[in-house]
């Protein structure tokens, strides 16, 4: 089987003109579930492939333009047939609307036309000539990296194929997250009772990078030290617990739970105490400062639940949170500058019934 061949494309479906709107767009979702378990390792090959362009004999660098144009190709023609197809069940009103973007972003990766600025040099090098593949400059800014930057602190890794990769994970994303969302709420008793994206100024989080939870003169003190700096309240009050990783993959950093507050920024910090400093732009530097703009979303429903394990990545509340995100095709800045949190609406020593997700919108 070749390469092209490994890939998942999206075809229509055997009399589709006897299925319901509601019956064609689970197809199509469906299909997009199977296209998530599968392109993504196939990208991974590509990109090893391409890797090894410095060694391609002329026959092997014509083998592999043909196949890289087949494959840009096929994303093309299915974009387009998918286009079509959502279009006529848009107004039905079963289709996610976030897709159109996603589709759009795609296309214009597909032609060439990338967002990182460092990455522009090697993509127009090898839409012109392919043999510029074999340029170790080019080849590895063109194909990027195995699973992309998960694992390292460095965002050059990231390369053409990967926002390829990324792209199309976005297509699929905004076709069954909402459908998966709805299941996961379903199956662990719980219910989003709201969901919003909310972006400040500069923040400063402050609290103790330390497990309070059986330790309740620790937690008494805390919310002492809290309560006293009150003035510097920023909007955003409940107490939270921040998870971070210094903006390194999971794989290659543990997650670091700290107990706290957000407030205003350049907030003094209390003796013995820790901080994250958060701002509104992207300074493109992986890690510390955040970004303070996320996603917050409220839960009802069966408390115990909302943490659940089984059946998630992480947990429930996580889980859900993050699917609406993807659904709703908005960036998830990891790892760079990914960080989560479990909100305390009555307070720390209560439950924690919302969650925080970082974003980059």
């Amino acid at each position: 089987m070749s390469l092209f061949e490994k890939f998942c494309w999206y075809t229509s479906p055997v009399q589709s003109e006897e299925m319901t709107p509601e019956e064609k767009y689970k197809y199509i979702s469906d299909w997009a579930g199977r296209a998530r378990g599968t392109n993504p390792n196939v990208f991974d090959e590509l990109t090893q492939t391409l890797l090894k362009g410095e060694g391609w004999s002329d026959t092997e660098l014509a083998e592999n333009e043909k196949l890289f144009k087949n494959i840009v190709n096929g994303f093309l023609n299915q974009n387009k047939l998918l286009k079509a197809e959502l279009r006529g069940l848009e107004p039905s009103g079963v289709v996610n609307t976030e897709v159109f973007d996603a589709l759009e972003r795609f296309d214009g990766e597909l032609s060439g036309k990338t967002h990182a600025e460092f990455l522009n040099g090697a993509v127009e090098a090898v839409f012109k000539d392919f043999g510029a593949i074999r340029r170790i400059d080019v080849r590895k800014k063109f194909a990027g990296s195995v699973n992309g930057p998960t694992g390292t602190d460095s965002v050059e890794v990231y390369g053409y194929v990967n926002v390829l990769k990324d792209c199309d994970a976005s297509v699929q994303w905004t076709l069954f997250m909402p459908g998966l969302v709805e299941y996961q709420q379903q199956n662990a008793g719980i219910k989003v009772q709201s969901f919003e994206y909310l972006k400040f100024p500069a923040l400063r989080f402050i609290g103790l990078e330390k497990d309070l939870s059986n330790d309740p003169e620790g937690l008494e003190s805390l919310l002492k030290t809290l309560d006293k700096m009150s003035e510097y309240r920023c909007g955003f009050d409940y107490d939270t617990i921040i998870i971070h990783h210094f903006g390194r993959g999971v794989d290659v950093e543990n997650g670091h739970g700290v107990w706290g507050r957000f407030f205003k920024a350049d907030t003094p910090v209390p003796d013995g105490f820790e901080h994250i400093d958060f701002v509104p732009q992207n300074n493109g530097k992986s890690g510390i400062p955040y970004l303070s703009q996320f996603a917050f979303a409220k839960f009802t429903g069966d408390v115990n639940s909302m943490l659940r394990e089984e059946g998630f990545d992480a947990n429930a509340m996580y889980d859900i949170t993050r699917n609406i995100i993807l659904g709703q095709n908005v960036c998830i800045p990891y790892p760079d500058k990914y960080w989560t949190g479990e909100v305390y609406l009555d307070g720390l020593g209560k439950d924690s019934t919302a969650y925080l997700f970082s974003v980059d919108k």
